[in-house]
């Protein structure tokens, strides 16, 4: 039963618990028995409450038996990145500064999840407080790419893709502040969705750049994605950008969304620094869309294009630095053994328990925050947003969605970037620029390079149209078998 599972899509999983085919019981111990099985080579999880799952899913089946079941998500596992609160469980953000704290509450997402009868399954690695493009930066070690173990998964949200990547679970959310779901879900083969700024509720949500972060689903297909979307979107007032707007249903506007779409291709997002192997796959994704009757435009991003990545490191660092100035060993956290007095418990706690990539990141947004600098760095980063969000609006006026690339590269071999930041960095060129924007961006698996590593192809639509930006995604992958295919572990 366990080997019929684990690859299945949540909205086929779903069907079958609904037909009383299969238990949530049943299922849950399938996830079990594949993590067991393959978790020690992926490292996809920091921990998990077996007891407590099984509990819910008992729950569930006894919901479902009394006709009272809370719609399709009702007795599926749903793994959280280890940066969103889940009541009475380990909330470490992958770090040491965190590395013994329990949350004492529930994300507004994990409660909407609750709430839906789902199942919130394990503690997904990640980089450190969300840092990073590979999940190596996790105190608890890297995570490994499920088609190549000696290559990443991709970052923060590494743990979460590939825990779905290896048929562990059927549906993870991670969090993207610069590609951090996207990305990950591009290397690893699968489907990642960043919704518009504002969309999701952040409460309870370890904040990295406020201003930028926002949560999201991975899932084996485009359905399951808008599937976990709709139950965790919404307007929340416990979190000030929470935005007030209706929740469609995603699901359904899958088949009453079509098209032709008038679909723009960013010209500066196939130029030097992309892969040809992976140019190539998102091409022919562009080209089936031409096929389909889609008007294909060239357009211009160039601001985007040149100062998003530098726009970024600023924005994002300066807000990182503000919002790790909490964890001062006093309040909550790591606490050196080794301090003396209280400047000592503060110097000490931080330097112990941030690892390198924070401590850089926490040094850069200090620097740009700091008297004689705020003007000339970050001041002019902001305002340089503002641009590259005014030259997407004007781009999406006359396009439906963009087309391109999601990640420059395919997975890269473990450490073969670590010593070069600013590498790493740029491995989130092409979806850097979205989260500035505020735009929704989705990446569906599109090919496979020559080496049998996953390709994505990034679809960035208008500000609260995930609707048709999931549609339009559906359209390919419907005509394709890529999400269909899976690593042998």
């Amino acid at each position: 039963m366990a080997d019929d599972l684990i690859f299945q899509p949540a909205a086929r999983l779903a069907a079958q618990l609904a037909a009383g085919k299969i238990s949530a019981v049943e299922l849950l111990q399938a996830c079990l028995a594949r993590t067991r099985a393959v978790d020690g080579r992926v490292k996809a999880f920091n921990s998990f409450d077996e007891a407590g799952a099984l509990a819910l899913a008992r729950q569930s089946d006894e919901r479902r038996a009394a006709g009272q079941a809370r719609g399709p998500l009702d007795g599926l596992p749903v793994g959280l990145k280890d940066v969103i609160a889940v009541e009475g469980q380990p909330l470490t953000c992958s770090s040491k500064m965190l590395a013994n704290f329990v949350s004492p509450y529930d994300a507004t997402v994990t409660a909407k999840l609750k709430a839906a009868g789902a199942i919130p399954f394990g503690r997904l690695n990640m980089d450190e407080f969300a840092m990073g493009s590979s999940t190596e930066n996790s105190a608890f070690g890297p995570t490994a790419n499920p088609w190549d173990l000696t290559r990443v998964p991709g970052g923060s949200s590494g743990g979460s893709a590939a825990a779905v990547a290896a048929g562990e679970l059927p549906l993870t959310l991670g969090s993207d502040t610069g590609g951090s779901i996207r990305q990950p879900a591009a290397l690893c083969g699968i489907v990642g969705l960043k919704p518009t700024y504002g969309l999701v509720s952040r409460y309870g949500l370890a904040a990295f750049a406020s201003s930028l972060d926002q949560i999201g689903p991975l899932a084996h297909t485009v359905e399951d994605a808008a599937l976990l979307l709709g139950a965790i979107a919404g307007h929340d007032p416990r979190d000030s950008t929470s935005f007030k707007a209706g929740v469609p249903d995603y699901r359904a506007a899958l088949a009453a969304r079509k098209g032709p779409w008038r679909l723009g291709v960013p010209r500066e997002f196939f130029g030097a620094g992309l892969d040809l192997e992976v140019g190539a796959a998102v091409r022919q994704a562009v080209e089936f869309y031409r096929q389909q009757g889609c008007e294909i435009r060239e357009v211009s991003l160039p601001l985007a294009a040149e100062y998003a990545v530098a726009a970024y490191y600023l924005i994002a660092t300066a807000e990182a630095s503000s919002n790790l100035a909490r964890y001062d060993g006093i309040r909550y956290g790591h606490r050196s053994a080794a301090a003396k007095d209280a400047i000592d418990i503060y110097t000490k706690s931080r330097a112990e328990g941030f690892g390198p990539e924070v401590k850089r990141r926490i040094i850069l947004g200090t620097h740009v925050l700091s008297s004689g600098y705020y003007d000339a760095y970050y001041l002019r980063a902001q305002k340089v947003r503002t641009l590259i969000r005014n030259e997407f609006a004007a781009v999406l006026r006359d396009c439906d969605a963009l087309l391109s690339p999601t990640s420059p590269v395919p997975a890269f071999r473990l450490g073969e970037k670590s010593a070069d930041p600013l590498a790493m960095y740029l491995t989130d060129i092409y979806t850097i620029s979205v989260n500035l924007a505020g735009l929704p961006g989705i990446s569906i698996p599109c090919g496979f390079t020559g080496a049998g590593l996953p390709v994505g192809l990034q679809l960035i639509g208008r500000p609260f149209d995930e609707a048709g930006l999931l549609a339009l995604a559906r359209a390919y992958e419907s005509a394709h078998d890529w999400h269909t295919k899976h690593p042998i572990l």
